[in-house]
């Protein structure tokens, strides 16, 4: 099996998020336990049930970043060489050649991706069309909602 790939500040947003639950979200569940503990019956303590459930989460959390990041394979994105070929770590601006608007995209891996920090997924239709391709390229893809066209005005790597 490969190993899924991981841009550099991805593998470093995953660790901070892992410091925090480690440092911060853990110590406050269990004193949230402890708490909830000293009102008496647990059966009927939703506050217990409660803090019982998000520890269970938070715990399944640490074990996935722990392990992804142990798994993954970490590209610094900053020493690729390919020019203006797009690869994976790219950042691609694009112009949709039937409104004329400009969307930026940074294709990263899987565990990383957020379409609302404009992070798309190495394996989502749109990044697989844009793998290498080069700037002043013009492509398409089925999106859900129909065929989109664009045109990539800029590639990047930083």
């Amino acid at each position: 099996m490969k190993r899924p790939p991981l841009t550099l500040k991805g593998a470093e947003r995953l660790r901070e998020e892992l410091d925090r639950l480690k440092s911060v979200e853990r110590p406050r569940i269990i004193e949230a336990i402890a708490e909830a503990r000293a009102h008496g019956d647990l059966k009927e303590n939703a506050e217990y049930h409660a803090a019982r459930e998000m520890q269970g989460f938070v715990e399944g959390r640490i074990q996935e970043m722990e392990g992804t990041l142990s798994y993954a394979e970490v590209i610094d994105v900053s020493k690729l060489a390919a020019g203006t070929r797009i690869v994976f770590g790219a950042t691609v601006e694009l112009e949709d050649e039937d409104s004329g608007e400009t969307v930026t995209y940074q294709i990263v891996g899987d565990i990383e991706a957020d379409i609302k920090q404009r992070l798309i997924a190495v394996s989502s239709p749109i990044a697989r069309a844009l793998i290498g391709k080069s700037a002043g390229d013009s492509f398409e893809f089925q999106a859900p909602n129909g065929v989109k066209r664009y045109e990539i005005t800029d590639v990047r790597y930083d």
